[in-house]
């Protein structure tokens, strides 16, 4: 491996102030908060504007903001991010780490389509695939993005007369009942599911955002009801939420990082 080379490293030391605040900054406040020579600020400052990664902030002398290259190569990243195999990557982690099935689905309508998943090590696991459709209100990930939506486009998607699909005799059926859910996954962050898609598992699930804080998919952990238990609802809840905050961190979050 070959060594760091130390301009390299400060210049994006530099960069990556930007990403705190109100994204601008000058060269005295640089030289403050990274304890560098002066000298070396502003040569550095003077590169990085010379190739537009920085420009200055009109009418505010002195002060500079990331600039259009810092953009472009943003942009690029982002195009050739894969939310499946993004997804893949750390459902495997979060399964390694717990020993259970996690799944990772996106909304479409009023179904959840999970689109990666890594099994279980036990013999007892849950089955699924990727690719599977089902009614987003019977899943612990469905419930999660159903809370994320806008209110008015929840509206929009679940109509107050008629039942909802059942797929056990735990699923919510009712669109009030459903809208009461939802308001407290909302407020909780988490969402939980206890046999409401398959009789014998149940299920948590955090939030995945992309860049934009928007959420775009739900990231769960499935646990066979003879390894489910009260006592660890908390600590699986956790690692639900800090698998989804890798993936979100991975679509360039920073909230989750």
């Amino acid at each position: 491996m070959g060594r760091l080379v130390p301009a390299v490293t400060r210049a994006l030391d530099i960069l990556e102030l930007f990403l705190e605040g109100d994204g601008t900054l000058s060269a005295p406040e640089i030289t403050r908060r990274l304890q560098l020579p002066r000298t070396t600020v502003h040569e550095l400052i003077t590169t990085l504007a010379a190739r537009t990664y920085l420009v200055t902030v009109p009418g505010r002398p002195g002060r500079y903001r990331l600039g259009v290259r810092a953009y472009q190569l943003g942009s690029r990243y982002a195009e050739q991010l894969d939310i499946a195999a993004e997804g893949n990557e750390v459902a495997r982690e979060v399964a390694e780490t717990c020993d259970e099935t996690v799944h990772v689905a996106i909304l479409e309508d009023l179904d959840v389509i999970y689109i990666a998943k890594v099994d279980s090590i036990h013999a007892v696991r849950m089955v699924s695939a990727a690719g599977r459709r089902l009614p987003a209100h019977c899943t612990s990930v469905g419930k999660m993005l159903l809370a994320s939506l806008p209110v008015e486009e929840l509206d929009a998607r679940i109509e107050e007369e008629g039942e909802l699909v059942a797929m056990t005799r735990n699923s919510i059926t009712d669109p009030g009942e459903l809208r009461a859910a939802l308001a407290d996954i909302r407020a909780r962050g988490i969402a939980f599911e206890h046999r409401e898609s398959n009789p014998d598992v149940s299920c948590v699930a955090a939030p995945v955002r992309d860049r934009t804080g928007r959420v775009v998919a739900a990231l769960s952990i499935s646990v066979p009801m003879i390894r489910w238990s009260e006592e660890g609802e908390a600590e699986l809840a956790e690692l639900a939420a800090k698998g989804a905050a890798a993936l979100s961190a991975r679509l360039g979050h920073r909230g989750a990082r």
